[in-house]
């Protein structure tokens, strides 16, 4: 059955920190089961057709175009990327790091440091005795030893504590929202 997105009386919108976007507001509220499995199919594969998408949800391509961009403009749909294996450019050692700042007006200056990382691939501000969790993957042992010297003399870094990965064993572009009640 089909439920009118508008119909919701109070809009659910938040703040979030969107990784291509900085600080955006996201609204939450008045997704359908057709925008929740546009999210599903897209999560899945991004390079669907509208009309390869449609059919799956039963839309013609031109309504289905219409609600991507809906949810495009609401920031639920952040973007689209592809995803490259770091191995194929030879970064085969891959690293979870736990930094801990000096001062925590060392954050400006660390962040800025991290985005121009190339063997970055993903940055949590976290809670608990570290400031920040960094996920790299780097050419090697000299590589990784290089990064985190990096992060120590110009990034405001006091503390490190480095654990390899063996393998990654799932990894998701993000959780497609729930409808109203789900958990």
């Amino acid at each position: 059955m089909w439920e009118n997105p508008r119909k919701s009386a109070t809009a659910d919108r938040r703040q979030v920190d969107s990784p291509t976007k900085g600080q955006i507001t996201v609204e939450t509220s008045g997704l359908d089961a057709i925008d929740r499995e546009i999210l599903g199919a897209l999560v899945t594969n991004a390079r669907l057709s509208y009309r390869e998408l449609g059919e799956r949800v039963a839309l013609s391509p031109n309504a289905t175009a219409e609600r991507v961009r809906r949810l495009q403009d609401r920031g639920v749909i952040a973007g689209f990327r592809a995803v490259i294996d770091p191995s194929a450019s030879g970064r085969t050692l891959v690293a979870l790091i736990d930094v801990r700042l000096e001062a925590p007006t060392d954050s400006q200056r660390f962040e800025r440091l991290i985005e121009s990382l190339d063997a970055l691939t993903d940055a949590a501000h976290v809670t608990g005795r570290f400031d920040y969790q960094l996920r790299v993957a780097c050419h090697g042992a000299s590589d990784l030893d290089q990064l985190i010297r990096t992060l120590k003399t110009k990034g405001g870094v006091v503390e490190t504590d480095t654990r390899l990965a063996l393998r990654t064993v799932v990894s998701r572009p993000g959780p497609v929202p729930a409808g109203e009640g789900s958990a």
